[in-house]
């Protein structure tokens, strides 16, 4: 069958890389893609934000079934268009993708699900906000409410720095129409997990969890990020844990959608804070986060094409997942500067000398002359595995040495908390 998969980052070469492994597929393209997943599958210049020229591109190629990577096009209503023209697509409908393209909207649905999440304000005006910040505890979150690649978060304890956020994005625009409102909520102190389910709109499917890293810099320091690392399992969420997380935020959230008329079928990433052992919902995506995607993909043991059509199909009864024993590791490695300013097309020297039980999916990347060049923020994860926490993290570190552009830049503490608590006597 022919296959289109829509996006460009390290997430898409993961998926790509992951789909290329299933014999039901004759044929793959990926729009727009990068220089990784040219590699399995043929790039086609369409930008993923493009859904009517990805829906003609479907129809004149004969496209069989197409997945949605990323958020924006999903928040655009590209299934919502794909299905309209009778076109087989995975991925929530632009109701359902609310949930990550609006944080007010969120927070709407879980207080109506009775999900619990931190106490929080909605503001439209800013001298509201900013009214606000007299009275407010701090520390405290600030975040706007659309897209923001992963950049429209600001957790501080300076009145001044959550001041200066609240003007740049309500009245300077630093994101656009997504920081026209905003949430102020309360910090939570504990440990983030990544919980991701594939839902058919009733049922779902639970993926194996991770943990990323989202601050820029060693000890979780700096700016939040689209994400700087990450690993799979995440020891944080035990068995226990794990059942209340289903029990008190996926079926109560995916019930509550389906009550409102936003059935959601698709990747359900639930943004977890671990606070006493006690799971509060952070965040939801309706897609698969990155960069969870590539030490997830790494572990998982069948055909992807399997628990993405069951999804769209609205029936996931039948699918069973399996993960390797392993655990898997992914470092991201990014342009020097980012999130802030940064500068593109530089060469990338030794993406071949990795292999076994390691590889580097492609994020920010493109095909130049020949050359593999930098084209974005996060250029590439290296992703490995091996039995243990320990030597998964050695061996994605020594392959990220091997790679060499101007400027690359990465943390050098990824999964510090899983081999933490992996030194810690029983």
């Amino acid at each position: 069958m022919k296959v289109l998969l829509v996006g460009s980052g390290g997430r898409e070469h993961a998926i790509a890389w992951k789909l290329a492994q299933s014999p039901r597929i004759s044929k793959l393209f990926c729009a727009p893609g990068n220089a990784g997943t040219a590699e399995t599958a043929q790039n086609i210049p369409i930008p993923a934000e493009d859904i009517h020229s990805l829906l003609d591109f479907a129809k004149k190629e004969k496209i069989d079934f197409t997945i949605i990577g990323p958020e924006a096009p999903l928040v655009l209503g590209v299934v919502d268009l794909f299905t309209q023209n009778g076109l087989r697509i995975f991925g929530p409908t632009k109701a359902a993708a609310q949930l990550e393209g609006s944080k007010i909207f969120m927070k709407q649905m879980l207080v109506k699900a009775s999900v619990p999440t931190a106490q929080y304000h909605t503001f439209t005006a800013l001298a509201p906000a900013l009214a606000h910040l007299d009275t407010a505890q701090f520390p405290l979150v600030v975040k706007a409410d659309g897209l923001a690649a992963g950049k429209g978060v600001l957790v501080t304890a300076d009145k001044k720095e959550a001041a200066d956020f609240i003007s740049a994005s309500m009245s300077q625009k630093m994101f656009g129409e997504s920081g026209e409102k905003i949430i102020i909520e309360q910090f939570l102190d504990g440990e983030e997990a990544s919980y991701i389910v594939a839902s058919d709109g009733q049922r779902f499917v639970p993926l194996a969890s991770a943990q990323d890293h989202k601050r820029a810099f060693d000890g979780d320091n700096g700016p939040n990020t689209g994400g700087m690392g990450a690993y799979s399992p995440a020891p944080v969420v035990t068995p226990e844990l794990e059942q209340k997380i289903k029990e008190t935020i996926i079926t109560p959230l995916i019930d509550t959608m389906r009550r409102e008329g936003a059935e959601f079928r698709g990747f359900l990433y639930a943004g977890i804070m671990v606070v006493k052992g006690e799971p509060l919902v952070l965040e939801f995506n309706a897609r698969l986060g990155d960069p969870e995607t590539q030490p997830l993909l790494f572990r998982y043991q069948g055909d992807l094409l399997d628990l993405l059509e069951a999804s769209a199909a609205g029936d996931v009864s039948k699918i069973k997942l399996e993960w390797k024993n392993d655990v898997a590791v992914c470092i991201v490695i990014a342009s020097g500067g980012y999130p802030g300013e940064f500068k593109k097309g530089f060469p990338i020297e030794g993406l071949g000398s990795c292999s076994g039980n390691s590889f580097v999916f492609h994020a920010g990347t493109k095909l130049d002359g020949g050359r593999v060049v930098t084209a974005g923020g996060r250029v590439l994860g290296v992703t490995a595995s091996a039995p243990t926490i320990k030597e998964a993290t050695k061996l994605a570190y020594e392959c990220a040495a091997k790679i060499k552009f101007t400027g690359m830049a990465y943390r050098k503490d990824i999964a510090h908390r899983a081999i933490s608590r992996s030194s810690k006597p029983a």
